[in-house]
């Protein structure tokens, strides 16, 4: 095991090297769960695309990426992160709270278990998407709502807690999951689009962004953020704040309540 790290979004990272689990869009990408948009039309040549442009971005800062092997049945397979939650050397394999989604987890589970992870999962009754979970250090904020329910996140307290970790229940209603709503910069601050936000004042650092998209980074390491290119005004106001910004249009994964965050896992070496 390499020595590691904790960034403001939780993740472990060694010193070194540094992995992502990802997940190509399989051919069904279109027929993708949505829950709080209207749908319109996806181009799957497109997010394939897309998708190719995001693990170069992750790839060029210094990421290595370990593929998760397709699975084409699935709509939403691409959205790997829902299919677990890391933490130290643990990795807790979700029950997905759409019962179209859990057998996404079997193959997320075995590339997870072959980088050296204990493994624990979220039983019946409870239900868990990892996309409901964000880590800042040793506190996770887990979304209830559509998705995650008080079971799995109770659960998720009994595998993490001997960890150091302290779980703390959010409520989520007006999105997804509530990486949907509020993702985490290097220091720790949350960010979200305040409309869409359940209850800013559960984070004892919180800053509102001006774009839904503006909520949602991904961490790449020092002083970097990967975010979409639909918030360009949020990109700035990063800017300003002494970050530098790397973005990536993911468009077509937008319009099925995608954002960067879920389109990986980030692990430690």
């Amino acid at each position: 095991m390499h020595a590691e790290f904790v960034r403001g979004d939780g993740y472990c990272a060694p010193m070194a090297t540094i992995r992502a689990l990802v997940r190509r869009p399989g051919p069904r990408l279109a027929e993708g769960l949505i829950t709080h948009i209207e749908r319109v039309p996806v181009d799957v040549g497109l997010a394939a695309g897309q998708w190719q442009e995001y693990v170069d971005a992750l790839t060029a800062a210094g990421w290595e990426c370990v593929e998760v092997p397709p699975i084409d049945d699935c709509s939403d397979g691409v959205f790997v992160e829902d299919t677990m939650v890391v933490f130290g050397d643990l990795a807790v394999i979700a029950r997905a709270g759409a019962d179209e989604r859990r057998p996404e987890a079997a193959e997320a589970e075995r590339a997870v278990a072959a980088q050296g992870y204990r493994i624990e999962h979220i039983s019946e009754p409870g239900t868990l998407d990892g996309g409901d979970v964000l880590k800042i250090g040793s506190t996770v904020y887990a979304g209830l709502g559509g998705r995650t329910n008080q079971a799995g996140i109770d659960q998720l307290r009994t595998f993490l807690e001997p960890l150091g970790a302290q779980v703390v229940a959010v409520p989520v209603s007006k999105v997804l999951h509530l990486k949907s709503a509020v993702t985490a910069l290097p220091d720790g601050t949350v960010i979200g689009y305040e409309p869409l936000v359940d209850d800013p004042a559960a984070f004892p650092k919180y800053l509102a962004v001006p774009e839904e998209a503006g909520a949602h980074v991904v961490l790449l390491g020092e002083n970097r953020l990967l975010m979409a290119a639909s918030a360009p005004r949020s990109a700035d106001l990063f800017t300003e704040l002494g970050y530098q910004v790397h973005v990536v249009d993911i468009s077509e994964f937008e319009k099925l309540e995608g954002c960067v965050t879920c389109l990986s896992v980030r692990l430690r070496g």
